[in-house]
């Protein structure tokens, strides 16, 4: 079934706030293999200028990609969950995520097209602080494999 190009611009209501705990910084660090200080030591993130450790760039997909799956449970979306890929992920940071913040998660349709019989599906994420300071923009597009 081909995507409902009227998706796009489809907003949904914010989520539930994610408050971002410095043991959470350090497990996702080690599971990536980042040994930067910055991520496990709070003396050496101050000394580094920030106010707490800071979590890895790629920390994001933590918050992001919960609020992402709105869209796959909207029934106007339709896509079969069963079929999908990760097609690609982007993140812009405006500025580090760090412990003790309060994240607010809202996610938008960017993009929604068919391409030689599969879906291509643009979902972005815009993490802010429950105050609306931005912090991340989070974009990815999954692909829902055709039937043949």
């Amino acid at each position: 079934m081909a995507l409902d190009r009227a998706l796009v611009g489809r907003s949904y209501p914010p989520s539930a706030v994610y408050e971002v705990a410095r043991t959470k910084v350090a497990e996702f660090a080690a599971a990536i293999g980042e040994t930067s200080p910055l991520h496990r030591d709070a003396d050496a993130a101050r000394a580094a200028g920030h106010p707490d450790v800071i979590a890895p760039p790629t920390f994001a997909i933590a918050v992001s990609l919960e609020a992402a799956m709105v869209v796959l449970a909207d029934p106007d979306v339709g896509i079969d969950y069963d079929r999908v890929v990760h097609g690609e992920q982007r993140f812009v940071h405006h500025r580090p995520i760090r412990a003790g913040d309060r994240l607010v998660a809202t996610t938008t349709i960017d993009a929604a097209r068919t391409v030689a019989g599969n879906d291509l599906l643009t979902a972005r994420v815009e993490l802010a602080t429950e105050d609306g300071e931005a912090v991340c923009t989070a974009t990815s597009m999954l692909v829902a494999r055709g039937d043949s």
